[in-house]
């Protein structure tokens, strides 16, 4: 299976808020159980490693109800 960019999930992220458990079901459901993802510096990463990736690299904007991407962070490629 081909890897995605973590910028899809960023991109699902968009409007919306999530936990960190809401996020990964999302994820899951969007892309499937066995996706792998990569990033600038990473790759090869589930669901849950991708979210302490973004979580760690500070992408995560707080919210009311969790949290929601900072799109200001995104990398632009």
């Amino acid at each position: 299976m081909e890897q995605l960019h973590a910028h899809e999930v960023l991109h699902m992220m968009e409007g919306n808020s999530y936990s960190e458990a809401s996020l990964k079901e999302a994820s899951v459901k969007t892309f499937g159980e066995d996706q792998r993802f990569y990033t600038c510096s990473a790759e090869n990463m589930d669901a849950d490693e991708l979210i302490v990736f973004l979580k760690q690299k500070g992408i995560f904007m707080p919210v009311e109800n969790g949290f929601t991407v900072d799109i200001t962070k995104v990398c632009n490629h």
